[in-house]
């Protein structure tokens, strides 16, 4: 199996459970790790850390784009992330259902995407599910959250430190605890400030 084809295999939310899978998302932790213990175990200027993740990614980033190191995913392949996004120190990504950072997303130390799940039945506990996450524009995600499979983040919204996010979260929301639950919505002059910003 090769990347497209495994991305396209995600992206239709099949399960990850053939020796071909097997095999091809080893092959590619293993360059993911490469390039992660490259990037955490010395420093880098801003422009070589984008260097390091336009490898890791496959693709450009943004002149933007900034990351405090370390920085941990075993895969690295399937994540897109707009303008102006930040990842503090210590994130994970599982990014291998796919995760998209939108425009200006802040990310708090310590946070965990997780893209994969396992099934419930004993016989198919080795069997993972991919789903994406989708992060929309000026999110700010706090402190030691996970956000878990299949879940979108409406724009401007703001994740609690701490938080568990398990289901959507629409625009102008802030949740928080664990589970993630709404707890009031970012007022119109709140938003207009977010903008300027």
């Amino acid at each position: 199996m090769e990347l497209e084809a495994f991305l396209q295999h995600v992206k239709e939310r099949k399960p990850l459970n053939t020796p071909e899978i097997y095999e091809f998302m080893n092959r590619a932790s293993d360059e993911a790790r490469r390039i992660t213990f490259e990037l955490n175990g010395a420093y880098h200027s801003m422009p070589e850390v984008r260097d390091l993740f336009a490898r890791l990614f496959g693709k450009p980033v943004d002149p933007s784009f900034r990351v405090f190191p370390p920085f941990y995913t075993d895969f690295g392949k399937n994540i897109t992330v707009g303008k102006n996004v930040f990842i503090n120190a210590c994130c994970h990504f599982q990014d291998q259902g796919g995760i998209t950072l939108g425009d200006n997303c802040l990310v708090g130390h310590n946070v965990v995407f997780a893209t994969l799940n396992h099934g419930f039945a004993p016989e198919e506990r080795q069997s993972m599910l991919p789903a994406p996450i989708v992060v929309g524009r000026n999110v700010w995600i706090g402190s030691n959250s996970t956000i878990l499979q299949g879940v979108t983040i409406g724009d401007n919204s703001i994740i609690a430190a701490g938080s568990v996010v398990t289901k959507d979260v629409p625009a102008n929301a802030i949740v928080a605890g664990v589970p993630a639950r709404f707890i009031r919505s970012i007022s119109p002059e709140e938003e207009k400030q977010q903008k300027q910003a």
